[in-house]
Order: C-alpha cells, then sequence, then structure tokens
C-alpha cells in the first residue's frame, strides 16, 4: 500500500523560508512521479512543482518557479519542498501525491497524503 506523509508546514514571515517534507512508503520509485500541490481558501487545488523518478526531471509552476526547489531522497523514501522568498499568496494547504507512469505533470495521481498547513504572513 502506497502512503504517502506531508510535513513541515507552519506559520512564516514574508520573505521567510519553510521546506516541506512527504515521506513516501510503498512506493517503487521507478516509473513514477511525485508532486506538491496546494489549495488556498475558495481557489482551486494548483499542482506547483512535480519530480519524476527515473531522471529526476522537474517541473515547476509559473508561480512558484525560481522560488520553490523539489527533490527526492531516494535512500530515505522523501520528497522535499523547499519553500524560498515566501509570499501571503502562497498561503495554502499543501499536499503530495504519487502516481506510476507517464502523462501530464499534475494530472492522474492516485495517492495522496494528509496537508500541511502553510501560513505566510505580511
Amino acid at each position: 500500500e502506497v502512503q504517502l506523509q506531508a510535513s513541515g508546514g507552519g506559520l512564516v514571515q514574508a520573505g521567510g523560508s519553510l521546506r516541506l517534507s512527504c515521506a513516501v512508503s510503498g512506493l517503487t520509485f521507478g516509473n513514477s512521479a511525485i508532486a506538491w500541490f496546494r489549495q488556498a481558501p475558495g481557489k482551486e487545488r494548483e499542482g506547483i512543482a512535480c519530480i519524476v523518478s527515473d531522471n529526476d526531471d522537474t517541473v515547476y509552476s509559473d508561480s512558484v518557479k525560481g522560488r520553490f526547489t523539489i527533490a527526492s531522497d531516494n535512500a530515505k523514501n522523501t520528497v522535499y519542498l523547499q519553500m524560498n522568498s515566501l509570499k501571503p499568496e502562497d498561503t495554502a494547504v499543501y499536499y503530495c501525491a504519487a502516481r506510476y507512469g507517464g502523462g501530464s505533470h499534475y494530472s492522474s495521481y492516485d495517492y495522496w497524503g494528509q496537508g500541511t498547513q502553510v501560513t505566510v504572513s505580511s
């Protein structure tokens, strides 16, 4: 059974940094992808970063490109999201998700972790 556990959220001032962690179990890292999503109150869920296991290719949404970095530590079965230069509009519940196989970067995810709240104060 694939399970994901997100952690690391919290309250931070604008301009600050946070690192989210997604502990993954039961997933065969080959031919898989892990992504971070976020959902702010009253808004749709947004895919923001994706890493493909076979080649460690990464993709970012325009809203976070240049500020956030996704990285995988396969030895620890953990995927990280380093978030720098945080803005109040980054406030949201952040989720990690996993899937097997290819496809568009933010679709067809079958396995989801619980969310972790990130709040950025101005």
